[in-house]
């Protein structure tokens, strides 16, 4: 190696180690939390961007979201949209809405939720109680890191049907069992056409894009191949022309 190439390997050695690192994404863990207590914060912390707040059964956890976790965010929620939207869908998004229920002592804030086979239950609602109210149909995980706290364990308390989680290169798709638990489905269950290795590929096309542009392009790319999903699908999710 010469005296070029070998200077030029060590300057690389160095950029390597003192490059910065990924923003972290933070957490703050409370044990032996009352439901009063837990309820309170949520009042005085409000909707506030960026936070989410975990609860199970007394253990409260506090975690601030990276950009890269919004941003993976919007990108999962869109997809949705897009495909009810292309499939005269009815539905209604609940963004990260708390969803929680005190008789099950447990509550979280998905990163997306989606009404879609429930949503006629839900139309001109603006509180949402699930001691009464259905679920969302379907909730989106973004797991840039992950929560200290059973995060699925939560979803089932709360009977959740559906659960989607994406790291930013997998997309991993759960039903919820009649015994409670979840189990990975190769399919989901408000899309059942959808085949999610060609959801995941579009996705990562779609990331040099920016929000307003996004639509129109998973738009286009549902209507190119919805006649090959209809041919191949089962299900009441894609309606009939």
């Amino acid at each position: 190696m010469s005296v070029a190439e070998n200077s030029s390997a060590r300057n690389l050695e160095f950029a390597e180690r003192t490059a910065p690192e990924k923003p972290a994404e933070s957490r703050f863990l409370l044990d032996d939390i009352g439901w009063r207590l837990y309820d309170f914060l949520l009042g005085e912390l409000g909707n506030r961007p960026g936070l989410r707040v975990t609860f199970d059964r007394g253990r409260l956890e506090f975690m601030t979201l990276s950009y890269e976790h919004a941003w993976l965010r919007r990108r999962v929620g869109l997809l949705v949209q897009a495909l009810a939207e292309e499939l005269d869908l009815d539905f209604q998004g609940c963004g990260s809405t708390t969803l929680r229920n005190e008789n099950v002592e447990r509550g979280l804030e998905s990163d997306e939720g989606f009404y879609i086979e429930h949503e006629p239950l839900i139309r001109g609602k603006k509180v949402l109680d699930l001691s009464r109210d259905p679920p969302p149909d379907l909730a989106i995980e973004i797991e840039v890191s992950r929560s200290s706290l059973d995060r699925m364990g939560i979803y089932a308390a709360l009977r959740v049907p559906e659960v989607w989680r994406f790291d930013g290169e997998i997309l991993r798709v759960y039903g919820l069992r009649a015994d409670g638990t979840y189990e990975e489905l190769a399919h989901s269950l408000c899309f059942p056409f959808l085949p999610l290795s060609e959801a995941v590929d579009m996705l990562k096309q779609t990331f040099q894009l920016s929000e307003s542009g996004m639509p129109r392009a998973l738009r286009t790319w549902i209507r190119n191949h919805l006649p090959e999903w209809k041919g191949n699908a089962e299900g009441p999710a894609i309606p009939t022309d």
